[in-house]
């Protein structure tokens, strides 16, 4: 495989099985939370907004877990998904270094997130569920579930952060042409929404809003459910198909990573190619430097603080584990929409307590002329949420040209840019600026942390 560009895996690859790296770890993370009593959350507190399986799922300790068939034909329409070397990036950069990245980008919606929302959409379904509620950030998660929706005939209601819903309209139109409906965050439509509206009338929305306004309305209605992109167990759980195919398709290069670098905002792409390879590491089969790359205008892994707190912004949310920025943290609106959200996933919080991987952030400039050094030499147009990895990537590559290290790199290209083109113009005209996140604004948000 030495002289190959990608390595394509024949549809019964496909994995069987979602692994759930619980089952592995030297000491459990720590339970969600009820606000009220302080106990860790049960199935009956979940149950309103959750089908039965998914909440298994989510407080699982079983190593594997099976992949429904139907799930299975549905991933068909685009797993598995290629392993690609970027040699005419390595040939640019001028390294020994060895860059491959797993494209996502070529599913229905254009990136990761319909491994997760298939089988949200289908545990609902099965459950008689006929409407499912949720919030998005860039939009790709709002596109993948108005998908996901569409084949089992449920209706799909989705709050989008104003500010990507001003910067990427014709997101909000796959979801309309999907059959979704697209709410602009806040909106007036919920107590939570018009609440900000009331003190903030200009506000630019946080992904923390849009899960208050999508709870509040799921709560409501008996035959409605919500559904998440991230940060939960049960999310980064079915992520990890991109990783135990990447690990097939890594060794059909012959080769074992040295590094493997993940964009993290909730943290369910950096989770999905990850997990799997943490396994091998745990195991000893491997040792590669694992690092998550979050953006300088939201780090809740590199300046935020490890504690309980709100998944939302409302406080609808059980009480979470995380490393976080503060509930009422709301970022400035950078174009990588899909990476603010004021907290990381618990469980992968607890895996950086555990000293499993690293953590940097990175200003957006930087990211998106690592965007367009690799659209110029690969050919495809990153989203801006991957250009944070490729951003870290090509950084470790120039370092291995430096030293003479021809190290393994890899990391996943979670979706691509088609729908961000905007935000490339505005980078190329020279009106992109990096927003410097002051220290005040964090210790404000902070203060607002609950009391236990």
């Amino acid at each position: 495989m030495n002289e190959a560009t990608r390595v394509l895996l024949d549809e019964s690859r496909i994995p069987r099985n979602w692994y759930n790296i619980v089952a592995d770890l030297p000491v459990p993370p720590p339970p969600p939370l009820h606000p009220g009593t302080l106990r860790p959350v049960g199935p009956d507190d979940l149950a309103p907004l959750f089908p039965a399986e998914l909440i298994e799922q989510e407080v699982s300790a079983d190593r594997s877990v099976a992949i429904p068939a139907d799930v299975r034909d549905v991933y068909r329409l685009w797993r598995p998904t290629p392993l690609i070397r970027a040699r005419r990036l390595e040939r640019a950069l001028g390294t020994p270094a060895r860059i491959y990245y797993k494209y996502e980008g070529g599913s229905p919606s254009g990136s990761h997130k319909p491994n997760t929302a298939v089988p949200q959409a289908y545990y609902n379904a099965r459950q008689g569920v006929r409407r499912l509620t949720t919030e998005t950030g860039a939009g790709q998660w709002g596109s993948a579930l108005a998908f996901a929706c569409a084949q089992y005939d449920i209706e799909c209601e989705i709050w989008m952060v104003r500010a990507s819903y001003d910067q990427k309209p014709h997101r909000a139109s796959l979801m309309r042409v999907y059959g979704g409906t697209v709410h602009a965050s806040p909106s007036p439509l919920t107590e939570a929404g018009r609440r900000v509206l009331a003190e903030h009338p200009g506000s630019p929305g946080s992904l923390g809003i849009a899960i208050s306004e999508a709870v509040e309305v799921a709560a409501s209605a008996p035959d409605t459910r919500y559904a998440l992109g991230s940060v939960l167990n049960h999310v980064l759980l079915h992520q990890t198909v991109i990783g135990e195919e990447a690990l097939e398709q890594m060794a059909a290069f012959g080769e074992v990573p040295d590094v493997i670098v993940g964009c993290a905002g909730g943290g369910s792409n950096f989770a999905g190619l990850t997990f799997p390879f943490m396994r091998e590491k745990l195991a000893g089969r491997m040792d590669p430097v694992i690092r998550a790359v979050e953006p300088a205008a939201c780090p809740s892994l590199t300046r935020g603080t490890y504690a309980y707190d709100f998944g939302d912004a409302a406080g609808f949310t059980p009480l979470l584990k995380m490393h976080t920025l503060g509930h009422d943290f709301v970022p400035d609106p950078i174009h990588a929409g899909g990476l603010r959200y004021h907290g990381m996933s618990p469980l992968l919080s607890h895996l950086y307590e555990l000293s499993m991987f690293e953590a940097v952030a990175k200003g957006q400039t930087e990211c998106f002329e690592a965007g367009l050094r690799f659209a110029r030499t690969e050919g495809i147009v990153p989203a801006p949420e991957p250009t944070h990895a490729l951003a870290e990537i090509i950084a470790e590559a120039l370092r291995c040209g430096e030293t003479g290290e021809p190290k393994v790199l890899l990391t996943a290209l979670c979706g691509h840019g088609h729908f961000d083109l905007n935000a490339y113009d505005r980078y190329l005209s020279g009106r992109m600026e990096d927003f410097a996140l002051p220290r005040d604004r964090i210790d404000a948000a902070l203060a607002g942390l609950p009391r236990l």
